[in-house]
């Protein structure tokens, strides 16, 4: 079996697992009230208060998951669960994409350049699958285009690398805050901290595997110099 499939086959075992994990425990948490009985809404807006951010908007967004900080018009947007739920999944999730606004508030090193490279990124994905297809296909007679697709991928191992620690800390910001004001409290912390953690593990199976695929074709590249 060729390096190329035991990538593919670890990546998506490592992938199925995680996001299994990662849903089950949401949909566990999600079950469970948080003591002070405060929905997802609520609770990132007394978080953004609490640290004096008056400039960024909580709003509610459709589907499941779709949980995310836009820093470009500054909203915290809440899938409708967690807006409306008084769950430890509503507060942890709330808490993290909040924490997400504090990093951009007190300019937070990894956000800011992991913003700066959203341009390039965006274009790496849109892009880099076709490089890479015509780079292996035409690899005898010109290997400077694998060598292109390698530059585009890299940017895009980069991204996927920088937004480990982005997110790590959030989960640790919205933990810690969770904990202060007592949102939640003692098993309720810990339990959304568990819910994080696996949030977290998401980013670092797709960073392993953008990493992986990226010494894969660079193996080939290298291999055709020699």
């Amino acid at each position: 079996m060729s390096f190329a499939y035991i990538i593919g086959i670890v990546a998506m075992l490592a992938s199925t697992v995680v996001r299994n994990r990662f849903q089950a425990t949401l949909n566990k948490l999600s079950q469970i009230p948080t003591s002070s009985g405060m929905s997802g809404r609520e609770i990132a807006e007394r978080m953004l208060a609490d640290y004096g951010i008056q400039d960024v908007q909580v709003v509610s967004t459709g589907g499941m998951l779709t949980d995310h900080y836009n820093p470009g018009n500054k909203t915290v947007n809440l899938s409708e669960a967690v807006y409306n739920q008084r769950s430890i999944t509503a507060a942890a999730v709330a808490a993290h994409e909040v924490g997400h606004a504090v990093q951009h508030a007190t300019a937070y090193s990894f956000l800011k350049f992991r913003s700066a490279i959203v341009p390039v990124v965006s274009l790496s994905s849109k892009v880099s699958p076709w490089v890479l297809m015509a780079g292996i296909v035409m690899l005898e007679s010109f290997p400077a285009i694998l060598g292109v697709g390698l530059i585009l991928l890299a940017a895009s191992t980069l991204f996927s690398l920088i937004t480990l620690p982005v997110e790590f800390d959030a989960s640790k910001r919205a933990v810690a805050w969770l904990d202060r004001v007592q949102i939640t409290r003692g098993e309720e912390t810990d339990q959304a901290k568990k819910g994080l953690k696996w949030a977290a593990m998401t980013y670092v199976v797709a960073a392993l595997t953008s990493l992986a695929t990226l010494l894969y074709y660079l193996s080939i590249f290298m291999q055709r110099r020699r």
